[in-house]
Protein backbone atom coordinates (compact mmCIF):
# COMPACT_ATOMS: atom_id res chain seq x y z
CA UNK A 1 0.00 0.00 0.00
CA UNK A 2 0.73 3.96 -0.36
CA UNK A 3 1.62 6.01 2.13
CA UNK A 4 -1.05 6.45 4.64
CA UNK A 5 -3.87 9.14 4.81
CA UNK A 6 -4.34 8.52 8.09
CA UNK A 7 -2.56 7.62 11.28
CA UNK A 8 -3.22 7.40 14.70
CA UNK A 9 -0.91 6.86 16.91
CA UNK A 10 -1.20 5.82 21.36
CA UNK A 11 -4.98 7.59 20.94
CA UNK A 12 -6.04 7.85 24.27
CA UNK A 13 -9.07 9.43 26.11
CA UNK A 14 -11.08 9.57 29.08
CA UNK A 15 -14.33 9.96 30.42
CA UNK A 16 -14.00 10.40 34.53
CA UNK A 17 -13.14 7.04 35.28
CA UNK A 18 -14.05 5.53 32.29
CA UNK A 19 -11.31 4.82 29.81
CA UNK A 20 -12.57 5.19 26.34
CA UNK A 21 -9.66 4.58 24.08
CA UNK A 22 -6.56 3.38 25.84
CA UNK A 23 -3.68 3.85 23.50
CA UNK A 24 -5.06 3.03 20.30
CA UNK A 25 -2.97 3.10 16.92
CA UNK A 26 -4.68 2.87 13.60
CA UNK A 27 -3.13 3.31 9.36
CA UNK A 28 -6.03 4.42 7.09
CA UNK A 29 -4.52 4.03 3.28
CA UNK A 30 -5.68 5.72 0.21
CA UNK A 31 -8.09 3.77 -1.39
CA UNK A 32 -9.29 0.98 0.98
CA UNK A 33 -12.80 0.61 2.97
CA UNK A 34 -11.56 -0.02 6.45
CA UNK A 35 -14.20 -1.75 9.13
CA UNK A 36 -13.77 -0.54 12.44
CA UNK A 37 -15.48 -3.66 14.45
CA UNK A 38 -16.11 -3.47 18.37
CA UNK A 39 -18.69 -4.29 21.18
CA UNK A 40 -20.56 -1.29 22.56
CA UNK A 41 -18.43 1.05 24.53
CA UNK A 42 -15.30 -0.46 23.03
CA UNK A 43 -14.62 3.00 21.71
CA UNK A 44 -14.99 2.65 18.07
CA UNK A 45 -17.34 5.99 17.96
CA UNK A 46 -14.82 8.14 20.18
CA UNK A 47 -11.94 7.18 18.41
CA UNK A 48 -13.46 8.67 15.43
CA UNK A 49 -15.07 11.61 17.16
CA UNK A 50 -11.50 12.71 18.20
CA UNK A 51 -9.99 12.05 14.46
CA UNK A 52 -13.71 14.43 13.19
CA UNK A 53 -12.56 17.09 16.01
CA UNK A 54 -15.85 16.63 18.55
CA UNK A 55 -13.61 15.34 21.19
CA UNK A 56 -10.15 16.19 21.78
CA UNK A 57 -7.66 13.39 22.63
CA UNK A 58 -6.09 13.21 26.50
CA UNK A 59 -3.30 11.40 24.72
CA UNK A 60 -1.78 10.38 21.33
CA UNK A 61 -1.13 11.73 17.97
CA UNK A 62 -3.36 12.06 14.56
CA UNK A 63 -1.12 12.57 11.84
CA UNK A 64 -3.06 13.71 8.66
CA UNK A 65 -1.02 12.75 5.56
CA UNK A 66 2.50 12.68 6.83
CA UNK A 67 1.74 16.00 8.92
CA UNK A 68 0.39 16.29 12.60
CA UNK A 69 -3.07 17.79 13.15
CA UNK A 70 -2.15 19.55 16.53
CA UNK A 71 -5.41 20.89 18.29
CA UNK A 72 -7.63 19.37 15.80
CA UNK A 73 -11.20 20.75 15.73
CA UNK A 74 -14.26 20.31 13.60
CA UNK A 75 -13.25 23.08 11.29
CA UNK A 76 -9.81 21.85 10.77
CA UNK A 77 -10.81 17.98 10.24
CA UNK A 78 -13.60 19.29 7.10
CA UNK A 79 -10.80 21.58 5.76
CA UNK A 80 -8.78 18.92 5.63
CA UNK A 81 -11.47 16.70 4.21
CA UNK A 82 -12.31 14.29 6.87
CA UNK A 83 -16.14 14.00 6.93
CA UNK A 84 -18.23 11.71 9.07
CA UNK A 85 -21.78 10.52 8.81
CA UNK A 86 -23.28 9.97 12.80
CA UNK A 87 -25.48 7.34 13.24
CA UNK A 88 -28.33 9.60 14.31
CA UNK A 89 -29.10 11.47 11.32
CA UNK A 90 -28.56 15.68 11.85
CA UNK A 91 -30.66 17.06 9.35
CA UNK A 92 -33.47 20.05 10.07
CA UNK A 93 -36.64 18.29 9.71
CA UNK A 94 -39.03 21.05 7.72
CA UNK A 95 -35.94 21.90 5.77
CA UNK A 96 -35.44 20.77 1.92
CA UNK A 97 -32.80 18.67 0.91
CA UNK A 98 -30.82 21.25 -0.72
CA UNK A 99 -31.32 23.69 2.40
CA UNK A 100 -29.76 20.92 4.53
CA UNK A 101 -26.50 20.88 2.19
CA UNK A 102 -26.39 24.90 2.07
CA UNK A 103 -26.01 24.96 5.73
CA UNK A 104 -22.61 23.36 5.97
CA UNK A 105 -21.33 24.59 2.72
CA UNK A 106 -19.44 27.80 2.87
CA UNK A 107 -21.17 30.91 1.06
CA UNK A 108 -19.28 33.07 -1.35
CA UNK A 109 -21.63 36.08 -0.54
CA UNK A 110 -20.42 36.43 3.07
CA UNK A 111 -23.47 36.58 5.36
CA UNK A 112 -25.73 35.65 2.58
CA UNK A 113 -26.65 32.17 0.64
CA UNK A 114 -25.37 31.49 -2.12
CA UNK A 115 -28.21 29.31 -3.29
CA UNK A 116 -27.51 29.81 -7.17
CA UNK A 117 -23.96 28.54 -7.09
CA UNK A 118 -24.61 25.76 -3.77
CA UNK A 119 -27.12 24.05 -6.13
CA UNK A 120 -24.27 23.70 -9.05
CA UNK A 121 -21.89 22.55 -6.53
CA UNK A 122 -24.48 19.65 -4.99
CA UNK A 123 -25.76 18.54 -8.87
CA UNK A 124 -21.94 18.11 -9.43
CA UNK A 125 -21.54 16.10 -6.42
CA UNK A 126 -24.44 13.97 -7.74
CA UNK A 127 -23.47 13.55 -11.29
CA UNK A 128 -19.47 12.52 -10.07
CA UNK A 129 -20.98 9.38 -8.13
CA UNK A 130 -24.22 8.55 -10.48
CA UNK A 131 -26.29 9.59 -7.62
CA UNK A 132 -30.24 10.74 -7.90
CA UNK A 133 -32.08 12.54 -5.48
CA UNK A 134 -34.71 15.43 -5.46
CA UNK A 135 -32.90 18.13 -4.33
CA UNK A 136 -36.48 20.05 -3.39
CA UNK A 137 -38.05 17.30 -1.58
CA UNK A 138 -38.34 18.10 2.44
CA UNK A 139 -36.62 15.73 4.81
CA UNK A 140 -39.44 15.34 6.86
CA UNK A 141 -41.53 13.68 3.23
CA UNK A 142 -37.89 11.13 2.92
CA UNK A 143 -37.93 7.75 4.25
CA UNK A 144 -35.11 6.96 6.19
CA UNK A 145 -33.22 5.66 3.55
CA UNK A 146 -33.03 8.32 1.43
CA UNK A 147 -32.42 10.58 4.45
CA UNK A 148 -28.93 8.83 5.13
CA UNK A 149 -27.62 9.76 1.05
CA UNK A 150 -28.46 13.41 1.85
CA UNK A 151 -26.00 13.15 4.74
CA UNK A 152 -23.24 11.57 2.65
CA UNK A 153 -23.88 14.31 -0.03
CA UNK A 154 -23.66 17.28 2.53
CA UNK A 155 -20.07 15.75 3.15
CA UNK A 156 -19.14 15.16 -0.86
CA UNK A 157 -20.03 18.52 -0.81
CA UNK A 158 -17.30 19.55 1.28
CA UNK A 159 -14.50 17.49 -0.64
CA UNK A 160 -14.12 14.84 1.54
CA UNK A 161 -11.29 12.25 1.35
CA UNK A 162 -11.85 9.94 3.86
CA UNK A 163 -15.64 9.22 4.85
CA UNK A 164 -16.51 8.32 8.51
CA UNK A 165 -19.58 6.16 8.54
CA UNK A 166 -20.97 5.56 12.01
CA UNK A 167 -23.15 2.42 12.01
CA UNK A 168 -24.71 3.65 8.39
CA UNK A 169 -26.87 0.25 7.55
CA UNK A 170 -28.52 0.74 10.82
CA UNK A 171 -32.21 1.64 9.20
CA UNK A 172 -31.59 0.51 6.20
CA UNK A 173 -33.39 -2.12 4.08
CA UNK A 174 -31.52 -4.89 1.80
CA UNK A 175 -31.82 -3.00 -0.91
CA UNK A 176 -30.94 0.54 0.82
CA UNK A 177 -27.26 -1.45 2.25
CA UNK A 178 -26.81 -2.66 -1.25
CA UNK A 179 -27.00 0.87 -3.46
CA UNK A 180 -24.64 2.37 0.19
CA UNK A 181 -22.14 -0.42 -0.92
CA UNK A 182 -22.38 0.09 -4.57
CA UNK A 183 -21.44 3.85 -3.81
CA UNK A 184 -18.55 3.10 -1.16
CA UNK A 185 -16.35 1.24 -3.88
CA UNK A 186 -16.83 4.12 -6.36
CA UNK A 187 -16.05 6.46 -3.76
CA UNK A 188 -12.99 4.53 -3.30
CA UNK A 189 -11.84 3.85 -6.70
CA UNK A 190 -11.39 7.41 -6.56
CA UNK A 191 -8.14 8.03 -4.49
CA UNK A 192 -10.66 8.44 -1.21
CA UNK A 193 -11.29 6.04 1.66
CA UNK A 194 -13.62 4.94 4.04
CA UNK A 195 -13.70 3.80 7.95
CA UNK A 196 -16.99 2.05 8.25
CA UNK A 197 -18.24 2.06 12.17
CA UNK A 198 -19.96 -0.83 12.63
CA UNK A 199 -20.58 -4.02 14.61
CA UNK A 200 -22.50 -6.12 11.58
CA UNK A 201 -19.65 -9.01 11.04
CA UNK A 202 -21.69 -10.03 7.29
CA UNK A 203 -20.91 -6.45 6.42
CA UNK A 204 -17.65 -6.21 7.39
CA UNK A 205 -16.52 -9.10 5.40
CA UNK A 206 -18.94 -8.28 2.36
CA UNK A 207 -17.66 -4.89 1.60
CA UNK A 208 -14.41 -4.06 3.65
CA UNK A 209 -10.46 -4.40 2.15
CA UNK A 210 -9.40 -4.36 6.19
CA UNK A 211 -10.49 -5.20 9.91
CA UNK A 212 -9.38 -3.53 12.67
CA UNK A 213 -11.19 -4.84 16.14
CA UNK A 214 -11.65 -2.81 19.62
CA UNK A 215 -12.60 -4.45 22.65
CA UNK A 216 -12.44 -2.34 26.45
CA UNK A 217 -11.12 0.78 24.50
CA UNK A 218 -8.13 -1.46 23.40
CA UNK A 219 -6.65 -2.47 19.71
CA UNK A 220 -7.21 -5.89 19.59
CA UNK A 221 -5.96 -6.74 15.91
CA UNK A 222 -5.61 -5.04 12.58
CA UNK A 223 -5.95 -8.05 9.57
CA UNK A 224 -7.05 -7.80 5.87
CA UNK A 225 -10.62 -9.44 5.90
CA UNK A 226 -9.81 -11.81 2.92
CA UNK A 227 -7.79 -13.70 5.88
CA UNK A 228 -10.75 -13.98 8.49
CA UNK A 229 -13.89 -15.03 9.12
CA UNK A 230 -17.06 -14.36 10.98
CA UNK A 231 -16.16 -16.73 14.03
CA UNK A 232 -12.90 -15.24 14.12
CA UNK A 233 -14.23 -11.83 13.95
CA UNK A 234 -16.66 -12.32 16.28
CA UNK A 235 -13.85 -14.16 19.28
CA UNK A 236 -11.75 -11.41 18.43
CA UNK A 237 -14.59 -8.86 19.26
CA UNK A 238 -16.16 -10.54 22.31
CA UNK A 239 -13.20 -12.65 23.62
CA UNK A 240 -15.53 -15.16 24.77
CA UNK A 241 -17.74 -17.66 22.98
CA UNK A 242 -20.75 -16.57 21.86
CA UNK A 243 -23.57 -19.20 22.98
CA UNK A 244 -26.50 -19.02 20.28
CA UNK A 245 -29.72 -19.32 22.09
CA UNK A 246 -32.14 -22.29 20.48
CA UNK A 247 -35.07 -21.07 19.18
CA UNK A 248 -37.74 -24.05 20.35
CA UNK A 249 -40.44 -25.15 18.22
CA UNK A 250 -43.48 -23.09 18.27
CA UNK A 251 -45.59 -23.54 21.57
CA UNK A 252 -47.87 -21.04 22.31
CA UNK A 253 -50.98 -21.64 23.99
CA UNK A 254 -54.57 -20.79 22.33
CA UNK A 255 -54.99 -18.19 24.68
CA UNK A 256 -55.85 -14.61 22.67
CA UNK A 257 -53.77 -11.87 25.02
CA UNK A 258 -53.54 -8.77 22.83
CA UNK A 259 -56.06 -8.52 20.04
CA UNK A 260 -55.94 -5.04 17.68
CA UNK A 261 -58.89 -4.30 15.61
CA UNK A 262 -58.84 -1.81 13.13
CA UNK A 263 -56.75 0.08 14.44
CA UNK A 264 -55.90 3.74 13.44
CA UNK A 265 -53.67 6.62 14.53
CA UNK A 266 -52.50 10.01 13.68
CA UNK A 267 -48.63 10.83 12.59
CA UNK A 268 -47.35 14.03 14.74
CA UNK A 269 -48.18 16.21 11.58
CA UNK A 270 -52.28 14.40 11.85
CA UNK A 271 -51.76 12.31 8.39
CA UNK A 272 -52.47 8.89 9.22
CA UNK A 273 -49.87 6.34 10.88
CA UNK A 274 -52.07 3.82 11.07
CA UNK A 275 -54.64 2.86 8.42
CA UNK A 276 -56.73 -0.20 10.22
CA UNK A 277 -54.24 -2.43 11.69
CA UNK A 278 -55.57 -5.66 13.07
CA UNK A 279 -53.70 -8.49 14.69
CA UNK A 280 -53.84 -11.12 16.97
CA UNK A 281 -50.88 -11.92 20.16
CA UNK A 282 -51.30 -15.55 21.58
CA UNK A 283 -48.96 -16.43 24.86
CA UNK A 284 -46.06 -17.65 24.60
CA UNK A 285 -46.08 -16.14 20.58
CA UNK A 286 -43.39 -13.96 19.04
CA UNK A 287 -45.00 -11.46 16.51
CA UNK A 288 -42.07 -9.36 14.75
CA UNK A 289 -43.12 -6.52 12.81
CA UNK A 290 -40.76 -5.84 9.90
CA UNK A 291 -40.67 -2.78 8.14
CA UNK A 292 -38.39 0.29 7.10
CA UNK A 293 -38.50 3.03 9.83
CA UNK A 294 -41.95 5.45 8.96
CA UNK A 295 -44.09 3.28 8.36
CA UNK A 296 -46.23 3.26 11.13
CA UNK A 297 -44.17 1.22 13.39
CA UNK A 298 -43.64 3.49 16.03
CA UNK A 299 -46.64 5.00 15.96
CA UNK A 300 -48.15 1.62 16.92
CA UNK A 301 -45.62 0.44 19.50
CA UNK A 302 -46.81 3.72 21.01
CA UNK A 303 -50.28 3.55 20.74
CA UNK A 304 -50.25 0.13 22.73
CA UNK A 305 -47.87 1.71 25.76
CA UNK A 306 -50.80 4.53 25.93
CA UNK A 307 -47.54 7.60 24.44
CA UNK A 308 -50.32 8.23 21.83
CA UNK A 309 -54.05 8.08 21.14
CA UNK A 310 -55.78 5.75 18.80
CA UNK A 311 -58.27 7.36 16.44
CA UNK A 312 -60.25 4.44 15.51
CA UNK A 313 -60.60 0.80 16.15
CA UNK A 314 -59.57 -0.73 19.25
CA UNK A 315 -57.20 -2.77 21.50
CA UNK A 316 -57.99 -5.64 24.01
CA UNK A 317 -55.48 -7.37 26.70
CA UNK A 318 -57.20 -10.56 27.83
CA UNK A 319 -60.22 -9.77 26.51
CA UNK A 320 -60.55 -6.37 27.98
CA UNK A 321 -60.53 -3.13 26.29
CA UNK A 322 -57.96 -0.66 27.02
CA UNK A 323 -58.04 1.57 23.78
CA UNK A 324 -56.43 4.97 24.99
CA UNK A 325 -55.50 4.01 28.65
CA UNK A 326 -52.36 5.82 30.40
CA UNK A 327 -49.05 4.13 30.38
CA UNK A 328 -49.56 3.61 33.92
CA UNK A 329 -52.52 1.51 33.78
CA UNK A 330 -50.81 -0.54 30.74
CA UNK A 331 -47.90 -0.70 33.58
CA UNK A 332 -50.47 -1.87 35.92
CA UNK A 333 -51.98 -4.22 33.94
CA UNK A 334 -48.66 -6.37 33.14
CA UNK A 335 -47.05 -4.62 29.84
CA UNK A 336 -43.52 -3.89 29.40
CA UNK A 337 -41.85 -1.41 26.97
CA UNK A 338 -38.25 -1.42 25.36
CA UNK A 339 -38.58 1.67 23.71
CA UNK A 340 -37.36 2.82 19.86
CA UNK A 341 -35.21 5.41 21.13
CA UNK A 342 -33.66 4.42 24.69
CA UNK A 343 -32.28 8.12 25.58
CA UNK A 344 -34.96 10.20 25.53
CA UNK A 345 -37.94 7.57 26.02
CA UNK A 346 -36.29 4.77 28.20
CA UNK A 347 -34.09 6.35 30.21
CA UNK A 348 -33.35 9.47 31.96
CA UNK A 349 -29.40 10.07 31.23
CA UNK A 350 -28.64 12.25 34.01
CA UNK A 351 -29.96 9.96 36.80
CA UNK A 352 -27.93 7.31 38.51
CA UNK A 353 -28.19 3.48 37.22
CA UNK A 354 -30.39 2.98 40.30
CA UNK A 355 -33.21 5.97 39.57
CA UNK A 356 -33.07 4.63 36.32
CA UNK A 357 -33.69 0.83 37.55
CA UNK A 358 -36.88 2.49 39.13
CA UNK A 359 -38.57 4.37 36.60
CA UNK A 360 -42.44 3.36 36.66
CA UNK A 361 -42.16 1.38 39.88
CA UNK A 362 -41.08 4.03 42.72
CA UNK A 363 -44.70 4.77 43.81
CA UNK A 364 -45.58 1.12 44.30
CA UNK A 365 -44.67 -1.76 47.13
CA UNK A 366 -41.61 -2.73 47.93
CA UNK A 367 -40.25 0.51 46.32
CA UNK A 368 -41.63 2.68 48.38
CA UNK A 369 -44.33 2.99 51.48
CA UNK A 370 -46.72 5.63 51.03
CA UNK A 371 -44.89 8.67 50.17
CA UNK A 372 -41.31 7.52 51.11
CA UNK A 373 -38.89 5.87 49.59
CA UNK A 374 -37.68 2.20 50.38
CA UNK A 375 -34.15 3.31 49.38
CA UNK A 376 -32.25 -0.04 50.52
CA UNK A 377 -34.71 -2.25 48.66
CA UNK A 378 -33.99 -0.09 45.77
CA UNK A 379 -30.14 -0.56 46.08
CA UNK A 380 -30.74 -4.23 46.48
CA UNK A 381 -32.64 -4.68 43.71
CA UNK A 382 -30.65 -2.48 41.20
CA UNK A 383 -27.72 -4.81 42.41
CA UNK A 384 -29.05 -7.62 41.34
CA UNK A 385 -30.00 -6.81 38.21
CA UNK A 386 -26.85 -5.42 37.52
CA UNK A 387 -25.38 -8.93 38.19
CA UNK A 388 -28.03 -11.01 36.80
CA UNK A 389 -27.84 -8.87 33.11
CA UNK A 390 -23.74 -8.55 33.30
CA UNK A 391 -24.24 -4.67 32.97
CA UNK A 392 -21.08 -3.15 32.94
CA UNK A 393 -20.66 -0.35 35.68
CA UNK A 394 -18.45 1.15 38.37
CA UNK A 395 -21.19 1.00 40.85
CA UNK A 396 -24.91 1.93 40.61
CA UNK A 397 -24.87 5.09 41.10
CA UNK A 398 -22.86 6.08 38.20
CA UNK A 399 -25.02 8.23 36.05
CA UNK A 400 -26.58 6.05 33.65
CA UNK A 401 -25.20 8.50 30.19
CA UNK A 402 -21.96 7.37 31.25
CA UNK A 403 -22.37 3.57 29.86
CA UNK A 404 -22.43 1.76 26.41
CA UNK A 405 -25.47 1.85 25.22
CA UNK A 406 -25.86 -2.07 25.11
CA UNK A 407 -25.26 -1.78 28.94
CA UNK A 408 -28.16 1.04 28.69
CA UNK A 409 -30.42 -1.35 27.11
CA UNK A 410 -29.52 -3.92 29.76
CA UNK A 411 -30.87 -1.83 32.30
CA UNK A 412 -33.70 -1.05 30.23
CA UNK A 413 -34.15 -4.72 29.56
CA UNK A 414 -33.67 -5.50 32.94
CA UNK A 415 -36.28 -3.11 34.70
CA UNK A 416 -39.27 -4.15 32.47
CA UNK A 417 -38.40 -7.46 32.32
CA UNK A 418 -38.53 -7.60 36.43
CA UNK A 419 -42.18 -6.75 36.16
CA UNK A 420 -42.81 -10.33 34.90
CA UNK A 421 -45.10 -8.83 32.40
CA UNK A 422 -47.98 -11.14 30.38
CA UNK A 423 -46.79 -8.50 27.30
CA UNK A 424 -43.73 -6.90 26.12
CA UNK A 425 -43.42 -4.36 23.03
CA UNK A 426 -39.66 -4.03 22.12
CA UNK A 427 -39.13 -1.51 19.47
CA UNK A 428 -35.29 -1.91 17.85
CA UNK A 429 -34.30 -3.65 21.19
CA UNK A 430 -30.90 -4.32 19.29
CA UNK A 431 -30.58 -1.39 17.35
CA UNK A 432 -26.60 -0.41 17.89
CA UNK A 433 -25.57 -3.20 19.71
CA UNK A 434 -22.86 -5.49 19.31
CA UNK A 435 -23.24 -9.33 18.99
CA UNK A 436 -22.82 -10.28 22.38
CA UNK A 437 -25.03 -7.78 23.88
CA UNK A 438 -27.82 -8.24 20.68
CA UNK A 439 -27.60 -12.09 21.47
CA UNK A 440 -27.88 -11.53 25.12
CA UNK A 441 -31.28 -9.75 24.20
CA UNK A 442 -32.82 -12.49 22.37
CA UNK A 443 -31.96 -14.75 24.95
CA UNK A 444 -33.93 -12.99 27.73
CA UNK A 445 -36.78 -12.67 24.97
CA UNK A 446 -36.69 -16.35 24.41
CA UNK A 447 -36.66 -17.04 28.52
CA UNK A 448 -39.84 -14.83 28.07
CA UNK A 449 -41.71 -16.67 25.18
CA UNK A 450 -40.93 -19.80 26.91
CA UNK A 451 -42.64 -18.45 30.41
CA UNK A 452 -46.25 -17.86 28.34
CA UNK A 453 -45.41 -14.28 27.48
CA UNK A 454 -46.57 -12.97 24.65
CA UNK A 455 -44.60 -10.76 22.32
CA UNK A 456 -44.36 -7.80 19.86
CA UNK A 457 -40.81 -7.63 18.34
CA UNK A 458 -40.23 -4.59 16.47
CA UNK A 459 -37.31 -4.33 14.23
CA UNK A 460 -36.23 -3.07 10.83
CA UNK A 461 -33.59 -6.32 10.86
CA UNK A 462 -34.98 -9.15 8.77
CA UNK A 463 -32.97 -11.82 9.58
CA UNK A 464 -33.09 -10.93 13.30
CA UNK A 465 -37.07 -10.83 12.99
CA UNK A 466 -36.58 -14.06 11.09
CA UNK A 467 -34.32 -15.68 14.03
CA UNK A 468 -36.93 -14.80 17.03
CA UNK A 469 -40.18 -14.45 15.75
CA UNK A 470 -43.03 -17.05 15.30
CA UNK A 471 -44.72 -14.25 12.99
CA UNK A 472 -43.82 -12.27 11.00
CA UNK A 473 -46.30 -8.97 9.88
CA UNK A 474 -44.19 -6.76 7.00
CA UNK A 475 -45.58 -3.00 7.46
CA UNK A 476 -46.14 -0.53 4.32
CA UNK A 477 -47.01 2.88 4.71
CA UNK A 478 -49.16 2.77 7.95
CA UNK A 479 -51.05 -0.81 6.84
CA UNK A 480 -50.12 -4.82 7.64
CA UNK A 481 -49.16 -6.25 3.50
CA UNK A 482 -48.60 -9.63 4.70
CA UNK A 483 -48.63 -11.82 7.60
CA UNK A 484 -47.38 -15.42 7.81
CA UNK A 485 -45.55 -17.85 9.92
CA UNK A 486 -41.34 -17.49 9.46
CA UNK A 487 -41.64 -21.08 7.84
CA UNK A 488 -43.91 -19.97 5.06
CA UNK A 489 -42.02 -17.14 4.08
CA UNK A 490 -38.70 -15.75 3.41
CA UNK A 491 -36.39 -12.89 4.13
CA UNK A 492 -35.94 -11.94 0.31
CA UNK A 493 -39.96 -11.56 -0.15
CA UNK A 494 -40.28 -9.57 3.49
CA UNK A 495 -37.33 -7.37 1.91
CA UNK A 496 -38.96 -6.58 -0.70
CA UNK A 497 -42.60 -6.38 0.97
CA UNK A 498 -40.89 -3.84 2.96
CA UNK A 499 -39.80 -1.61 0.45
CA UNK A 500 -42.93 -1.32 -1.38
CA UNK A 501 -41.74 -3.93 -4.32
CA UNK A 502 -43.72 -7.27 -3.69
CA UNK A 503 -46.98 -7.95 -5.41
CA UNK A 504 -48.60 -11.03 -4.35
CA UNK A 505 -51.73 -12.15 -3.93
CA UNK A 506 -51.17 -15.33 -1.75
CA UNK A 507 -48.28 -13.62 0.85
CA UNK A 508 -51.44 -12.41 3.06
CA UNK A 509 -53.40 -14.62 6.11
CA UNK A 510 -53.79 -11.29 7.64
CA UNK A 511 -53.81 -7.94 5.56
CA UNK A 512 -55.55 -4.65 6.07
CA UNK A 513 -54.73 -3.49 2.83
CA UNK A 514 -54.39 -4.72 -0.53
CA UNK A 515 -50.38 -5.57 -1.80
CA UNK A 516 -47.97 -3.36 -2.62
CA UNK A 517 -47.28 -1.75 -5.65
CA UNK A 518 -43.83 -0.07 -6.37
CA UNK A 519 -43.64 2.97 -5.31
CA UNK A 520 -41.87 5.47 -7.56
CA UNK A 521 -38.63 6.91 -5.55
CA UNK A 522 -39.60 4.99 -2.27
CA UNK A 523 -36.41 3.74 -1.32
CA UNK A 524 -33.46 4.87 -4.68
CA UNK A 525 -31.20 7.57 -4.70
Amino acid sequence: MSVSMLELKNMCKYFSRVVANDRVCLEIFPGEIHALLGENGSGKTTLMNCVYGLYTQDEGKIIWQGKELKNNNILTAIEKGIGMVHQHFMLVQNLTVLENIILGLPSGKGPFLDRKNAAKKVREVLQTYNLKIDLDAKISDMPVGLQQWVEIIKVLCLNTKLLILDEPTASLTPEDIKELFKFLKEFTSKGNSVILITHKLEEVLRVSDRVTVLRDGKLIKTQDTKDVDKQTLAGLMVGRDIRIAEKKEFNHTDEVILEVKGLEAPKNNGTKALKGISFTVKAGEVLGIAGVAGNGQTELAEVLCGLRNAAGGSVHLKARDITNYSPRQLTELNIAHIPEDRHHTGLILEFSIKENAMIGLYYRSPYSTGVKINHKYISNHTEQLVKEYSIKTPDIDTQIRLLSGGNQQKLILARELSKNPDLIILSHPTRGLDIGAAEFVRQQILKQRERGTAVIYISGEIEEIFNISDKVAVFFEGQIVGIKSVKDIDQKTVGLMMAGSYNSNETSTHSSSSFLKQKKGASRV
